[in-house]
């Protein structure tokens, strides 16, 4: 059984799902989301997550996404909390993808 590192509430946010299997997370999964969890870490992580071998790359971007609509939307709930989470997604997302698909902010035309 596969050590759980990040939060089953951030697991399931990553997977999309709100029943999870608590033996079968990919070790990216993980790794994102202990990175999640603990802003403080990533600059510790990013060699790790540099060198991932991602199986499934769209279903990755799409966890990567949910991260970042989800801390937009509770953004008033913890605005400092929120604003780390958001951040750590997106610089995962430009490590990995080379981009960040979507810009809060940015005007929808360039989305």
């Amino acid at each position: 059984m596969q050590k759980v590192s990040g939060s089953m509430d951030t697991l399931r946010l990553l997977l999309g799902q709100t029943d999870v299997d608590t033996d079968n997370f990919s070790e990216e999964i993980l790794l994102i989301a202990k990175a999640i969890d603990d802003p403080y870490s990533l600059p510790y992580l990013i060699e790790e997550l540099n060198a991932l071998e991602i199986d499934d790359e769209e279903s990755l971007r799409f966890a990567l996404l949910r991260v970042q609509i989800d801390s937009e939307l509770r953004m008033n709930e913890d605005i400092q909390k929120h604003q780390r989470r958001r951040f750590v997604a997106q610089v995962i997302e430009k490590l990995l993808f080379g981009e960040v698909l979507i810009e809060m902010g940015a005007p929808f035309e360039e989305i």
